[in-house]
């Protein structure tokens, strides 16, 4: 695939490559809405929380990349696969895969329903995540 996919996502995957702080918050509108179907409580609004969290990843994952594995755009909402991955300043490995749907307003996001997780190594097979996820009792 080829490096370049949408307008807004090479200006994303830019400024987290760069660390750059402000050209990435430049990305969202103002009134972003970050909504994360999997983790509720997580959910946020506005560019002062996108900057915050970003201060720290930078600060904390200083080697940081980014890569989009894929794109589809529908109207102004842009569906988005990313690997976010480095190495955290405690030595230990930082990488993180899922999806973003972006709904843009001109070309910054206006709300992101947010997918993204940490990739766990190793872990249980698929019939003991099955298990865990639908017996009160856990794996067997």
């Amino acid at each position: 695939m080829s490096t370049s996919t949408h307008p807004f996502l090479d200006r994303l995957r830019q400024a987290t490559d760069d660390h750059d702080l402000d050209a990435l918050v430049a990305c969202f509108a103002p009134g972003y809405r970050n909504e994360t179907p999997a983790h509720p409580g997580r959910s946020f609004e506005g560019t002062d929380r996108v900057r915050a969290n970003w201060e720290q990843i930078f600060a904390f994952v200083p080697d940081i990349t980014s890569r989009v594995a894929g794109y589809a755009v529908s109207g102004a909402d842009v569906w988005s696969e990313w690997e976010l991955s480095g190495t955290r300043v405690d030595g230990t490995r930082h990488l993180m895969r899922g999806v973003i749907v972006f709904g843009l307003d001109g070309d910054r996001a206006a709300w992101a329903r947010f997918y993204l997780e940490p990739v766990e190594d190793g872990g249980t097979g698929v019939a003991d995540a099955v298990r865990a996820q639908v017996h009160a009792d856990g794996p067997r």
